[in-house]
């Protein structure tokens, strides 16, 4: 692992072509992700998450979707279950905590079950961001709700219910994505309320969960602490808040470099990423131009990046003794999947 470099990959359709195969054995990438342009039926995706992991000789490399629930779940029916979204988590936990937490933790043990099953072994997941009125609903209905202390019980023990499957959650989007009154996909968002404020709600939820072993940043400007840049390339957000403040000492990842967010080209926007002192550059269109222009910039892993991805690798457990049928059943009493 020492030979990786710090970016994570994905590609472009539903097996990797001969030029991506190349790419990847030359730039070795630390993990890949799977969107829903790579998924076609269960055999295939079992293949293309293997064919990646052997284009870099690694049988452990890292394997990441965006498996939420609702609008958010790259994998759907018929290959596997069609997941409720964290808001209806939440609602059940406003009504019962007990049983909303259950259902958390039910909810990702069932998405471990869909996933290891083609090798896939990191969930991004759970969303810790909280939302504010009139935000903008690009997190929206993904977020477990509006009381932040609700929203970091119901991360847990989601992220809880992963690794009892025997994947790794990544927290997202650190420190606060739920202000943003703009979609990072395609505009800045800037929030632009008080460091005391974002220290009373935003932040709590990561502080509470600062032991995971990854974390995805935000795109997102926090005037009050740096009003040039967003997380994502703010030197001093990642130093200051998700290290100091924060107290997160794991891998801290991008969101995908390739958002409208970020300025300049891909090649700058990577670049700003390093600077600012996150460990890894995710990058997810499958794009080669793109690819070749995040590999130029991104280091080999050395340091307390090859730290925190040597501790992330460590913290991978094998599957408890769950039976499936009958979690699938008890959830099923208390959210509907289809």
């Amino acid at each position: 692992m020492s030979e990786s470099k710090a970016f994570i990959s994905g590609c472009k359709g539903l097996v990797i072509t001969d030029e991506e195969k190349a790419f990847f054995a030359g730039e070795r990438p630390w993990g890949f992700i799977l969107f829903g342009r790579n998924i076609g039926d269960a055999a295939q995706i079992s293949d293309l998450v293997a064919s990646l992991r052997d284009s870099i000789g690694d049988p452990d490399a890292p394997v990441l979707i965006d498996q939420e629930g609702g609008r958010v779940q790259r994998i759907r029916p018929p290959i596997v279950a069609s997941y409720p979204n964290g808001a209806a988590i939440g609602e059940l936990y406003r009504r019962d905590p007990e049983k909303g937490l259950r259902a958390a933790w039910l909810m990702s043990r069932l998405h471990a079950f869909d996933l290891m099953r083609f090798g896939i072994t990191v969930d991004c997941l759970p969303v810790l961001d909280v939302p504010v009125e009139g935000s903008h609903d690009v997190i929206g209905n993904r977020a477990y709700g509006y009381d932040p202390k609700a929203v970091a019980a119901i991360g847990k023990a989601a992220a809880e219910g992963l690794k009892a499957g025997g994947m790794l959650p990544i927290m997202k989007h650190m420190p606060g994505h739920g202000r943003a009154f703009a979609d990072s996909h395609h505009n800045l968002p800037v929030v632009d309320v008080s460091l005391d404020a974002l220290t009373a709600s935003d932040f709590l939820p990561f502080v509470a969960m600062k032991d995971e072993a990854m974390a995805m940043s935000a795109h997102v400007v926090y005037s009050a602490i740096d009003p040039s840049n967003p997380a994502t390339t703010s030197e001093k957000v990642v130093r200051e808040i998700i290290r100091g403040h924060i107290g997160f000492d794991g891998l801290l990842m991008s969101d995908d470099v390739s958002m409208n967010a970020l300025a300049g080209d891909i090649e700058t926007r990577a670049r700003g990423i390093i600077d600012a002192g996150l460990d890894m550059v995710l990058h997810c269109h499958g794009i080669m131009e793109e690819m070749l222009a995040v590999a130029r910039v991104a280091p080999v892993l050395s340091g307390d990046r090859l730290r925190r991805a040597t501790a992330a690798r460590a913290a991978f457990n094998s599957p408890d003794a769950s039976d499936e049928a009958a979690l699938r059943e008890e959830f099923g009493g208390m959210l509907a999947i289809s």
